[in-house]
């Protein structure tokens, strides 16, 4: 396998609403065939579901919430290489935005994966709602993309992910301000440890290549385990081919 040389997207910090943590990253993936769904949720729905050292936050007044499934490859600590049977897999998002200490990140209800290995090493070094899935990521014709994912972890309530997604248009950056900006350009996660302390995990890469897109989405119960009930409209969509980012550790914001 080609060794991934990450570099050439790191030393570019101008997009980012805040400075790169002073030390080195841990973590470096590339995302492919991404989609993001998103519907507005209502803030007294969403507040509920959050840890109470969390602020919630929102656009226009309105929270949202996302389902976005995607394949990573290339997964690999920073000093060592990528290895076929753990660094490639499907993974699918249930996320929320938060904000902690003035920087604005993703909060995550449940990350679903089709590696049992990547699952147990993010729950137990991420403090992260990792869940073992039958997945399948793979292209349709007309540049679709065929995803599905069925839960299949121990003692965990299903879930069920089943679409077909394809760009539509040109490759755009978003302007700062917009919906398309807020939803997607965040460069932290909060989660929580088991104390119910918050911590924050940095992420980087470049401002997202992202495409206008379209879905059929066939099953869809992936918020239902933490009780949110998606409204009866069409989701804001969008979707990203290719993107490479480097992880920090988790830590005290």
């Amino acid at each position: 396998m080609k060794k991934v040389k990450p570099m050439d997207f790191i030393t570019s910090t101008q997009h980012r609403p805040w400075s790169k943590p002073n030390s080195s990253w841990v973590m470096f993936q590339i995302w492919h065939d991404l989609l993001f769904a998103h519907w507005p949720v209502p803030l007294e729905v969403m507040r509920t579901r959050i840890p109470p050292t969390l602020e919630l936050d929102t656009f226009d007044g309105a929270a949202w919430v996302g389902v976005v499934p995607f394949r990573m490859s290339c997964v690999r600590p920073r000093w060592l290489p990528a290895v076929p049977w753990l660094s490639a897999f499907p993974e699918l998002n249930v996320r929320t935005y938060v904000t902690s200490g003035g920087k604005a990140g993703v909060y995550f209800f449940s990350l679903d994966a089709g590696n049992p290995v990547a699952v147990r090493i993010a729950r137990s070094g991420f403090h992260l709602p990792y869940y073992d899935a039958r997945m399948k990521c793979q292209s349709d014709t007309d540049e679709f993309v065929a995803y599905e994912s069925v839960r299949t972890h121990r003692g965990a309530a299903p879930a069920e992910f089943r679409a077909r997604y394809r760009p539509t248009g040109e490759i755009y950056r978003s302007e700062a301000g917009s919906l398309d900006h807020w939803l997607t350009e965040r460069y932290a996660l909060y989660t929580t440890n088991r104390r119910g302390e918050v911590l924050r995990g940095e992420i980087h890469h470049v401002p997202w290549p992202l495409q206008p897109a379209e879905a059929e989405i066939f099953t869809n119960t992936m918020t239902q385990p933490v009780g949110i009930t998606l409204p009866d409209v069409s989701p804001v969509l969008h979707f990203a081919r290719q993107l490479k980012v480097v992880v920090w550790s988790l830590a005290h914001p």
